[in-house]
């Protein structure tokens, strides 16, 4: 009798200590992670792959890794990009409620939106938003309130627009080329008109909803205006080379919102680093990933924003970019 209590004794044993292997294996516990040995899932949703969004991405999961958040080994990362279709964004986010996601990294302002409507109990850390209270993503940049938080790429068209009259001084009529149905693109282009108000320039707009329609709005306004604005447009970043290549045929010069855009051709900003924006975002990752809240979290901007100039876009449309713009440049692309 002794020895049968002993064999169930053991069973009940083995049993107990399946089932407990079991549960950790559905919590995805890994004994060499840092979070107490659960991987932590991250979805990151791009609405759009190019240059300054993916250097976002790159710069993000880069800086996680230098803080000890590696992909296998503490953190699993599900990246999914949208194509550019608000319908992909919806269905993205839903996968994401659906399969729990510790926290959520939405990179563009359509991204953001897309995910802050769905994912309520879900941490929503946004990237790239230019104007994250109008655009109903936060009450305020001091106290987001919510699940939502995140970095701004907020730049100012009127220092662009300054610098363009460094570069080019002759020029009298603007064209704004952007996405209408982009909030983030509405905000900056009403800038851009206060700028034009203020200094008897004439804003002629170019909208466009999908990047099929790019070329034909970048044609119309290039044989109407002294040069062409788009700010930081997920649908006009895609599309640069075509910007590009009708600008340059035209002898437009194209003043843009990022660095990227002007390394795919346009001829100058005054804009952010994105890797800087990245390893902003990621820093915030880590701190919502350690329990803090990201309602009482403050959106983060990054102030020093620097000089973007293309030469070989210069050269191609014929203007001479000034000494003083090359010297204080943070970059010269084309050289």
């Amino acid at each position: 009798m002794k020895k049968l209590f002993q064999i169930v004794a053991a069973t009940m044993l083995i049993s107990a200590s399946a089932l407990s292997l079991a549960a950790c294996g559905s919590d995805k516990v890994d004994s060499n992670s840092g979070n107490g040995g659960k991987i932590i899932e991250i979805g990151i949703v791009q609405i759009v792959e190019h240059p300054s969004l993916n250097s976002i991405r790159e710069a993000f999961v880069a800086r996680l890794a230098e803080k000890g958040y590696e992909e296998g080994k503490n953190i699993h990362i599900d990246y999914q990009n949208a194509q550019n279709e608000q319908t992909n964004l919806n269905t993205i986010c839903q996968k994401f409620k659906a399969d729990r996601k510790d926290l959520v990294v939405a990179i563009a302002t359509p991204s953001a939106m897309a995910a802050a409507g769905t994912l309520t109990d879900i941490p929503v850390l946004f990237s790239a938003c230019t104007d994250p209270v109008g655009s109903g993503l936060v009450k305020s940049l001091d106290k987001p309130g919510g699940n939502v938080t995140g970095t701004s790429d907020a730049v100012s068209a009127k220092k662009i627009m300054e610098l363009a009259k460094r570069i080019t001084p002759e020029i009298k009529t603007i064209g704004a080329l952007y996405n209408s149905s982009e909030s983030n693109s509405i905000a900056v282009i009403n800038e851009l008109k206060e700028f034009a108000a203020e200094n008897g320039m004439e804003v002629i707009e170019g909208t466009v909803t999908n990047t099929s329609e790019v070329q034909q709005a970048t044609q119309s306004l290039a044989s109407k205006v002294d040069a062409i604005f788009s700010p930081i447009d997920n649908t006009i970043a895609a599309a640069m080379p075509i910007v590009t290549q009708v600008a340059e045929n035209a002898k437009v010069p194209v003043y843009v919102g990022a660095d990227s855009m002007v390394a795919d051709g346009g001829l100058a900003t005054y804009g952010i680093n994105y890797v800087k924006l990245g390893h902003e975002t990621a820093d915030m990752a880590i701190e919502i990933i350690n329990g803090k809240d990201p309602g009482e979290m403050p959106v983060r901007t990054i102030s020093d924003v620097e000089i973007y100039v293309n030469k070989k876009t210069a050269d191609a449309i014929g203007v001479t970019l000034p000494e003083d713009v090359l010297s204080e440049a943070a970059q010269v692309f084309g050289e």
